[in-house]
């Protein structure tokens, strides 16, 4: 009996191993079919991990950046760099001041593997009072 080279994902270092080996696969310069084949299951083992196991639709999109920056040991000026803004911007972001635009719900997307969904749901601003009347 044939063994199965890939299997449904049962831990978080097997979920990772399989995302590494996609990025792999994805930027190797020999592709062919079985190559394009290998991509599309573990593809598919990986969006079915993420959706048995992902609890970012229960956060919001803010806690939710904070957790990621955690994870990955990034600053507010790593994050300004990665997404091409001003550290104030995503200061104020970080604060609830300012919202996520189109392009940075994108960018955040695509540099941390996940579903615009994520990062594009509505939350609450923290508004300033202006005392100075």
């Amino acid at each position: 009996m044939e063994v199965l080279k890939y299997k449904v994902i049962k831990t978080k270092e097997q979920y990772k191993r399989y995302c590494q080996m996609v990025e792999q696969l994805v930027f190797d310069d020999k592709k062919h079919a079985r190559t394009e084949d290998e991509i599309e299951l573990l593809t598919l083992l990986i969006e079915q991990w993420d959706k048995a196991h992902n609890s970012f639709l229960a956060v919001d999109p803010v806690s939710l950046l904070h957790s990621l920056m955690k994870e990955q040991n990034l600053k507010a000026k790593d994050l300004a760099e990665i997404l091409g803004v001003s550290k104030g911007l995503v200061s104020d972001i970080l604060r609830y001041k300012k919202g996520l635009s189109k392009d940075i719900i994108r960018k955040l997307a695509d540099y941390f593997k996940l579903s615009q969904e994520a990062f594009n749901r509505p939350y609450s601003l923290k508004l300033q009072v202006n005392t100075s009347a």
